[in-house]
């Protein structure tokens, strides 16, 4: 069981410092939040800077952290752009990497994996990618495959990174709970050494173990509560020889309320976070022609459909996308880690495909950021590159300059070889 940043001991490796050292700085993170279908642009607004940022509708959750956040317009990713609906605008949203139509997967290694394959040694886990809508399978009209629609996370260009959408297995892989593990608490694993460590720091990170405990805990028990829903779907498919990912759900094992999902999915990359389990994640909360449904935000429609009516309830939706953002920014700003936070140290990407459901327009991205990344990042602006022109404003140069500033440095990536200017 990984613990948080202490100041009362050594941490990421480093051994006991003397009065001359410098203090080691921590480490940096980046996480991509993603939802399909594009937003509802009348309320997709922002204006101002800082504490006077004013904000549109479907982005008024953000107002706690609009000091620590970024507005993006105008980026495009130019590579789904005329090649086709939907598949072909998501695939490769991450890469920048020309699609291969037909049977043949071909695109690009994702930014995520990039950053994990240069920096995942130095975490137990290389990267973190979940998920709360299950993967599909076959072809659209388009003659893309759905895996493109179905995943942001591509680990070589011809295979994405397999993502986890059940929340105990998410759990288990960050605690490293297996076997007969899984029915005893981690707390009840560490009691003792917990014990140990705590008359051995000081009061403030005393105060610290105990609040990250209770968090884990609390964690723990949403996520073994579903165990019993995710080990019922696997025996029904057994019984029934029918994969467990051909069912709806709840009957395939993933909480029938989607906010409960979302909202433990962004507990656990937290968790990830704040221990330095990883450094890297991606979320996907709903992948490109999505099938979720929404009763309790008034949606008579299913989200891809309701990207179609543009209306009111689309709005609805996007806000409250949204909020699973704001959520993850304000616990991560809950977190003290030195002289910040875990968000001060972190940069979250939040980003659908395409601007327009109902048009199908991927000639802009919809994208926000939070967190200064160790303060290479200056946050509270509005960034509008409509008008730079089609050279100075592509996704992966937003991509090159914050892997840059995660200490990955390449001369190009995707359709990029330049970072972004003002970012």
């Amino acid at each position: 069981m990984a613990l948080p940043w202490l100041e009362s001991v050594p941490v990421w490796g480093a051994e006991t410092m003397t009065k001359s050292d410098t203090p080691a700085l921590p480490p940096k993170r980046l996480a991509v939040m993603f939802m399909g279908n594009g937003i509802n642009q009348k309320y997709w607004t922002a204006s101002g800077a800082g504490a006077d940022m004013q904000l549109g509708e479907s982005l008024s959750p953000l107002e706690p952290v609009k000091t620590k956040i970024n507005f993006v317009k105008g980026l495009y990713n130019k590579a789904a752009v005329g090649v086709g609906i939907h598949p072909g605008m998501t695939g490769n949203l991450l890469s920048g990497a020309p699609l291969t139509k037909g049977a043949e997967l071909h695109g690009g290694v994702s930014m995520d994996q990039v950053l994990a394959n240069r920096i995942g040694e130095q975490t137990v886990q290389s990267s973190m990618v979940l998920g709360c809508e299950q993967p599909v399978t076959g072809y659209h009209e388009t003659n893309f495959s759905m895996a493109y629609s179905s995943h942001i996370s591509w680990q070589t260009p011809t295979s994405p990174v397999p993502m986890e959408v059940y929340p105990s297995l998410a759990f288990d892989s960050l605690f490293d709970n297996r076997g007969d593990q899984r029915n005893q608490s981690v707390l009840d694993r560490v009691r003792d050494q917990a014990a140990t460590l705590g008359r051995q720091v000081s009061a403030a990170d005393k105060a610290k173990i105990d609040e990250y405990f209770t968090s884990v805990r609390e964690v723990e028990k949403r996520a073994q509560s579903m165990r019993a829903a995710k080990d019922k779907a696997d025996a029904k498919g057994k019984g029934a020889d029918q994969p467990v990912i051909t069912m709806r759900r709840p009957e395939n094992g993933l909480p029938e309320d989607i906010r409960e999902h979302m909202r433990l999915m962004c507990d656990i990359l937290a968790l990830g976070f704040q221990t330095d389990k990883t450094r890297i994640a991606t979320l996907l909360l709903c992948r490109d022609i999505s099938g979720l449904v929404y009763p309790f935000l008034d949606a008579k429609l299913a989200h891809h459909l309701a990207s179609h009516e543009d209306d009111d309830a689309f709005m609805r939706i996007n806000k409250y996308y949204v909020s699973q953002f704001a959520y993850l920014a304000e616990k991560l700003a809950n977190m003290k880690e030195g002289n910040g936070t875990v968000l001060d140290n972190s940069c979250i990407v939040f980003m659908s495909n395409m601007w327009s459901g109902k048009n199908h327009d991927s000639s802009k991205v919809p994208l926000l950021t939070a967190g200064s990344l160790g303060g290479t990042l200056e946050t509270g602006r509005v960034l509008d590159y409509t008008d730079a022109g089609n050279d100075n404003r592509k996704l992966c140069s937003l991509y090159l300059s914050l892997m840059d500033r995660m200490g990955v440095k390449l001369d190009k990536f995707g359709d990029a070889s330049a970072p972004l200017a003002r970012i």
